[in-house]
């Protein structure tokens, strides 16, 4: 499985993605997000899925970059462009897949500012080639594993939220998932992108990085639960039958 969180606040984007890739009983480290810029031009993907289509899609869309990246001024063109290449995959591969049991599950978080966007954007694609924008009532897309960190980010995170603060939210969305899912852990890649700059920057970060702040936040859960009210918790306590004394 994977985890890939791709947030949109006021002020840019950040992307979180794990490097975890299972096959069969075999565990290695391998980059879930790419990122591609020059001028004017700045966008990271990130992709969750099977490994192969992954690949193949990737190698298809950096050739269609490499032909002609100058016909591409806004974001969504990008975007049209790799769902292209998805769609192409699929028509060579999907049948195979199927016949071997495997489904086509290439999902993509797409994210960044061309030159003609007025503002920095996020796309969530799905394996058909569709794909939807982000807005500001929900600010994020989650791909891969998404139940245990989704609780998290709808609670914390909005739009009015600093680029600092999404990247805190984000962690500890990936560490629930981490702590609850044996296919998410470390290293995970970190991807930023400040409005208006057309730079994507990225950093790289190992469990010794950050285990004590996955060591603070569990510590302050379990103190939090025990300072919450106990006032509602006697009405059903108080209908425990008592135990006879023998």
């Amino acid at each position: 499985m994977t985890f890939c969180v791709g947030m949109k606040v006021k002020d840019g984007l950040v992307g979180i993605a794990d490097t975890l890739v299972t096959s069969g009983s075999e565990c290695i480290t391998a980059r879930k997000v790419t990122i591609h810029q020059h001028g004017n031009h700045s966008m990271f993907l990130m992709t969750s899925g099977l490994r192969s289509l992954r690949d193949k899609a990737l190698t298809y869309f950096s050739e269609v970059l490499e032909e002609g990246d100058e016909n591409f001024d806004k974001l969504y063109k990008s975007v049209n462009a790799f769902a292209a290449m998805v769609r192409r995959v699929a028509d060579e591969d999907k049948k195979a897949l199927a016949e071997s049991g495997l489904q086509f599950n290439l999902y993509s978080i797409i994210g960044g500012q061309l030159e003609r966007d007025k503002e920095h954007k996020l796309y969530l694609l799905y394996p058909q080639g569709n794909w939807v924008e982000v807005g500001q009532g929900t600010p994020y897309y989650l791909i891969g594993e998404s139940s245990f960190g989704k609780p998290i980010l709808d609670r914390a995170l909005t739009y009015e939220s600093g680029i600092e603060a999404a990247l805190k939210i984000g962690y500890l969305a990936f560490d629930a998932t981490r702590t609850s899912a044996s296919d998410v852990d470390f290293p995970i890649d970190v991807v930023i992108y400040q409005k208006d700059t057309y730079v994507v920057v990225e950093e790289r970060y190992e469990m010794r990085n950050l285990i004590h702040i996955s060591e603070w936040w569990q510590d302050r859960i379990k103190s939090s639960v025990s300072e919450i009210s106990s006032d509602w918790i006697q009405k059903a306590l108080s209908k425990i039958p008592k135990k006879n004394n023998i």
